[in-house]
């Protein structure tokens, strides 16, 4: 469609707000101009994963194209035409100009900087600033500190039990069904070699990004990890739908039992029974009411492959665990994105940015991010969190490299997830202990430690898994501030219990994968 010289409005729409059922969208008006633009400022603030700058970029396109399908105005602006100006505003004030602009309209950021960015923003006298909800989350954001409190622990498991009623998911008579509200306890199963028969090919996309890759390229952005002449990920609404629907068939009935699964010994390893919808979601492609609506409409049709432990497991990421975090972030920025409880200062190690280590479960976990710009929870929190948790990686360095490498990466869920849960970093608000753990619990989970050159059942010789030892010099290290926790204190008499000399040739072993950190 080709543009008109002036328009009465000028509606801002981000790259995570791809979202068509908006009811900026439900009527065309020749006198509204939809901006869509890929800016600079978006690329830079952290180092981005190659796949997710064009997942986002890509996907901007197709939805730009869709609203001038529909009739709408839309101009999209590529890097091309944005590089010149330093920043939104600058723009902003631009187009205003350009296009006699009376008034401008933004629906709320979800990243504290961008809404900072746009509160403070002046267009010049005459024109009118409007803010609007994004009309995705099931919790609007002025709701929130009824939900959760700043500065303190919150219970998601309370959280997630008050939304249940509220929306009255998986409820019959005010109560949860099947008789439990948390299925947890049948979803920590570890594949067995009969299980990998059943985990499904990945329904995967071929889009086309060259053109995304060349801009790229010319216009010197800096990036990281790998990427194939086309792109895996959903960036249409219909694709997204694909990809739901294909999860609730083929993924749904296993989900919940191994959601903390690991595997090196199957072709699929990297998507198991996952679902790969966050980057879909989080970009509002899709909206999460849909997305339950749909699981619990699968579960419902085929009880008898889908039990209630897979589609809670599912429900509780979604209701659950997704605004929780999101709240946890509104009511505790920005202060939250400073803190650091445990010191932590040490540097991220090289090997996060080529997943060359000698640990196999990181080996794996870090490769697979960088291979996909994706990994899934465990990986993300008991296998490289935990890594960095139990070394004292600066959480600065640590949330950088988590909100680059992974495509669903945006501020609101990552911060939480990795300086919270991960870390600890907020000092329990998230989490009500450190989810600190030596080797067992990945050799548990899965078959990394059978390939690895560490012994996993050794914790002081020269090949002993690095993570055995880590883990205690983390926990005496906070003994102070750990031992009274009751979900941790037992662990300190059982280190109370070993000799003296058995404690030191830890410490020591511990002390020597620290200095040693670049070559484990």
């Amino acid at each position: 469609m080709k543009l008109k010289k002036n328009y009465e409005r000028l509606f801002l729409i981000l790259g995570d707000q791809l979202n068509a059922n908006h009811s900026w969208f439900q009527q065309v008006d020749d006198t509204t101009l939809f901006l869509i633009v890929e800016l600079p400022q978006e690329t830079n603030y952290v180092k981005h994963h190659i796949q997710k700058l064009c997942a986002f970029f890509a996907a901007m396109e197709q939805f730009a194209q869709q609203l001038s399908s529909s009739g709408h105005h839309v101009l999209h602006l590529s890097l091309d035409q944005s590089s010149e100006y330093k920043d939104l505003p600058q723009l902003l004030r631009f187009l205003r100009k350009k296009y006699s602009i009376k008034e401008f309209a933004y629906q709320r950021p979800d990243e504290y900087r961008l809404l900072k960015q746009l509160e403070e923003l002046e267009l010049g006298s005459g024109v009118a600033i409007e803010e609007f909800d994004t009309e995705h989350f099931l919790l609007s954001f002025n709701e929130l500190d009824q939900w959760v409190k700043p500065k303190q622990h919150n219970r998601m498991e309370s959280f997630y039990r008050k939304m249940r009623r509220q929306f009255n998911v998986l409820m019959e008579d005010n109560q949860p069904l099947g008789g439990q509200w948390n299925y947890d306890s049948e979803n920590r199963q570890r594949l067995k070699k009969d299980d990998l028969n059943t985990i499904p090919q990945p329904l995967l996309f071929t889009n086309d990004i060259n053109d995304i890759l060349e801009r790229i390229k010319r216009h010197k952005i800096p990036h990281f990890g790998s990427i194939q002449s086309s792109l895996l990920w959903p960036i249409n609404a219909q694709q997204a739908d694909d990809l739901l629907k294909y999860f609730c068939q083929y993924c749904l009935p296993y989900f919940g039992t191994f959601q903390d699964a690991m595997t090196s010994q199957h072709e699929h390893q990297w998507s198991l029974f996952h679902s790969r919808l966050s980057f879909a979601i989080n970009s509002k492609l899709l909206s999460p009411v849909m997305v339950m609506r749909q699981a619990i409409s699968a579960y419902q049709v085929a009880k008898d492959r889908i039990s209630i432990a897979q589609i809670e497991g599912f429900i509780r990421q979604i209701l659950g665990w997704r605004e929780f975090i999101r709240a946890i972030y509104w009511v505790n920025m920005p202060e939250y994105r400073d803190l650091n409880a445990l010191n932590a200062t040490r540097k991220l190690p090289d090997y996060f940015w080529n997943g060359q280590t000698n640990m196999n479960c990181l080996k794996h976990s870090i490769g697979q991010s960088l291979n996909y710009a994706y990994a899934h929870h465990i990986q993300r929190l008991m296998v490289i969190g935990n890594f960095c948790l139990l070394t004292g990686i600066n959480p600065d360095q640590v949330d950088e490299w988590y909100l680059g490498v992974y495509i669903d990466a945006i501020e609101w869920v990552e911060l939480p997830n990795t300086r919270g849960m991960s870390q600890f970093a907020d000092n329990g608000i998230v989490a009500t202990k450190a989810y600190a753990a030596g080797g067992n619990y990945i050799n548990k989970m899965s078959d990394y430690c059978s390939n690895c050159v560490y012994k996993i059942k050794e914790k002081v010789s020269e090949k002993a898994c690095p993570f055995n030892s880590l883990y205690w010099h983390f926990m005496i290290q906070h003994r102070e501030q750990f031992e009274k926790n009751p979900r941790i204190g037992m662990i300190y008499r059982n280190w109370d219990k070993q000799s003296a000399e058995n404690q030191e040739k830890t410490l020591d072993r511990a002390q020597w994968c620290l200095t040693n950190i670049e070559v484990l």
